[in-house]
């Protein structure tokens, strides 16, 4: 009888581990996103989906207001905890939010756990009190690390557990500052029967997580694993409940780290922040220009610096280029940490408005120290660095680039001008070139030698 009214209860459902599409069968491909293999069997609770509604009409209850005029809103500065990481803090937007949820993401062995244990050292040497939870290791294990790491503050309480009921209690119990979660696919709810990291328990901890934090004003870090595509695994909504998401980027031949900022509801996005690693854990580089560009060759053709802005931080790097007769029929265009069709975009340009005969020609361009560029302003210094090459002709070494290359041949502005300029005279770099516009605005500039640039057949000319 017990059994009859069990099953009764709970039914099969089919959703798609990609973007949670459900199914009342299996299907071999999701209709919703395309996934093949990715719609997989959840048994389902129809009382535990119940109290999870119960939960969430309760939690709306009571945070109900009245409209009110948006003219009428004061608003005001968010709270912040600094911490002793400034380039943490710099890619948060000055700090961590009381209440903010933030989603931190990465390849395995990238160093998130180590980061996230020297951010609540940090933390609790300040007065906070840090909960680490952690599903992947256990408290030896932690400890272990820590005493590498030098974290030893009694604010610092580590917990090993998945499930989550015990954690919110023991939340409840301690009154956190700062809870931290390694990782979010590890931890599940008992309420629900499906298999720790499947979308309805990713959905149902997070949810929950978010709830706690929001209600107790308690700064929250989850840990995510990333896909062999390099997104946070589990459905894409899990970046739209919280507030901010980082990514931790490198490869294990790097001796450094980048964490970027994808979304903040904080601060600007797209901040960029800068770790060595050290055999006593990360250490940040407040002037990552010099670090990309500390061995760069001089006199050799095909390297040019380059000016970019990650978020609000302007960084100098080194654009190489490597132009080289082929004999294959459909010469290859190679890119590594920019955009290929952006290249082969500037290629064509290249060769049609600069007159350089480039279709028998293999293209290499990578950007050097594994750093990865999205903003159009590099235009100018790649098609620099191709001329570079193509001709044998070195670029001065106190020179750098930046602009953006129209299908023309036009070399247009680009925005933060004034900033990129000020990061290239700090270094010591004497000439920049740039397109007419920004040295028209800034005809009064002195620090360095301002070089306007108007096609790409006058920068072949000037270089």
């Amino acid at each position: 009888m017990n059994i009859l009214l069990s099953m009764a209860k709970d039914k099969s459902v089919f959703i798609c581990q990609q973007c949670g599409q459900r199914y009342s069968k299996w299907m071999g491909r999701c209709q919703e996103c395309g996934q093949w293999n990715g719609v997989v069997e959840e048994r389902e609770s129809r009382g535990s989906a119940g109290a999870g509604a119960r939960r969430s009409q309760s939690l709306s209850a009571g945070t109900q207001g009245v409209p009110t005029p948006i003219a009428d809103i004061v608003a005001q500065d968010f709270l912040r905890y600094p911490s002793g990481l400034s380039e943490l803090d710099n890619v948060l937007g000055g700090g961590l939010v009381p209440g903010s949820v933030v989603l931190l993401g990465g390849e395995p062995g990238v160093g998130k756990s180590t980061l996230l244990l020297q951010a609540a050292e940090q933390y609790a040497r300040s007065g906070k009190k840090v909960l680490y939870a952690s599903g992947e290791e256990s408290a030896s294990q932690i400890a272990l690390r820590s005493a590498r790491l030098g974290a030893s503050s009694p604010n610092l309480l580590v917990l090993s557990e998945t499930a989550l009921e015990p954690i919110r209690a023991h939340v409840e119990q301690l009154s956190p500052d700062l809870l931290i979660l390694d990782s979010i696919q590890t931890i599940y709810s008992t309420e629900l029967e499906s298999q720790p990291g499947s979308v309805g328990q990713l959905r149902e901890c997070t949810f929950e997580i978010i709830n706690l934090a929001k209600g107790r004003h308690m700064a929250t870090f989850l840990v995510g694993h990333v896909t062999k595509e390099g997104a946070i695994a589990g459905p894409k909504v899990l970046e739209h409940m919280v507030d901010v998401v980082l990514y931790f980027e490198g490869t294990s031949s790097q001796t450094f780290r980048l964490l970027r900022s994808i979304k903040n509801r904080f601060g600007a996005t797209n901040e960029l922040g800068v770790f060595e690693i050290r055999t006593k854990g990360l250490e940040e580089v407040s002037n990552p220009s010099e670090l990309f560009l500390a061995e760069r060759p001089s006199r050799i053709p095909g390297s040019v610096i380059v000016a970019s802005v990650e978020g609000t931080r302007p960084i100098l790097v080194e654009v190489q280029a490597l132009a080289s007769a082929t004999s294959l029929a459909m010469p290859r265009r190679t890119a590594i940490g920019l955009d290929p069709n952006r290249v082969s975009l500037l290629v064509a340009i290249l060769e049609k408005r600069g007159g350089f005969r480039l279709f028998d020609q293999d293209v290499y361009v990578n950007i050097a120290g594994g750093l990865r560029l999205n903003e159009p302003a590099v235009d100018l210094g790649v098609i620099a660095a191709l001329i570079s090459s193509y001709t044998g002709n070195a670029v001065d070494s106190g020179s750098v680039f930046f602009g953006e290359v129209g299908l023309g041949g036009e070399v247009r502005s680009v925005p933060k001008a004034a900033e990129r300029l000020k990061e290239a005279a700090r270094i010591g770099l004497k000439r920049a070139y740039v397109p007419v516009k920004v040295k028209s605005e800034l005809s009064d500039y002195r620090a360095i030698e301002l070089v306007s640039i108007e096609h790409v057949q006058e920068l072949a000319d000037r270089i």
